[in-house]
């Protein structure tokens, strides 16, 4: 199995499969070699299957045609408009505060939230339905309560949206279609 192991400041260790099938483990510069291969072991099954998945995914987009430059602009240019509308309605419902929105084409991420309260999301958001897109501002805003995904946080996403999980299944079995008609670079 290739690995590649990045380390950085970040405080928790992560496991990623990439789209070359490849196993990419992020860890803090503080933790040990033997530390980061305990982990990886005791990941091995979900690490095999997750290879499983992206393989499927890979084969199931392996035919998608990808996006032009031009039509990721377009569709940034339609989420800046709507995503940031969707933002203002949600947060007062939720009764929230936020820092800075930003889109863009990522190939990982629906949206996220840093901890100074600025939201990313992900362009190609503006392609599925409204009510997910309107998932991924809720769950993003409902960080601003709770930076983790607690039953607390949950708890605030379904006091919005109580049929959160309905969106979760639809970004699951439909988001990789999306995603992989990304460049990849």
């Amino acid at each position: 199995m290739e690995m590649t192991i990045l380390r950085s400041n970040r405080k928790t260790i992560s496991i990623e499969i990439t789209k070359e099938l490849s196993v990419l483990v992020r860890a803090p510069f503080s933790m040990s070699d033997k530390m980061i291969a305990d982990f990886v072991m005791q990941k091995r099954k979900w690490i095999e299957k997750h290879i499983g998945l992206m393989r499927e995914r890979n084969e199931k987009n392996a035919n998608t045609i990808e996006f032009t430059e031009d039509e990721i602009k377009a569709l940034s240019k339609k989420a800046r408009e709507l995503i940031p509308q969707r933002v203002a309605y949600y947060s007062k419902i939720i009764g929230v505060d936020y820092g800075r929105i930003t889109i863009r084409n990522q190939a990982t991420r629906w949206g996220s939230c840093s901890a100074k309260g600025n939201l990313n999301f992900n362009c190609l958001l503006i392609l599925a339905p409204q009510e997910v897109l309107d998932y991924v501002v809720v769950h993003e805003l409902c960080h601003r309560k709770e930076m983790n995904h607690s039953k607390r946080f949950w708890r605030e996403v379904g006091k919005i949206l109580p049929d959160y999980e309905v969106h979760i299944k639809w970004l699951k079995d439909n988001g990789s279609c999306l995603i992989g008609r990304l460049k990849d670079d």
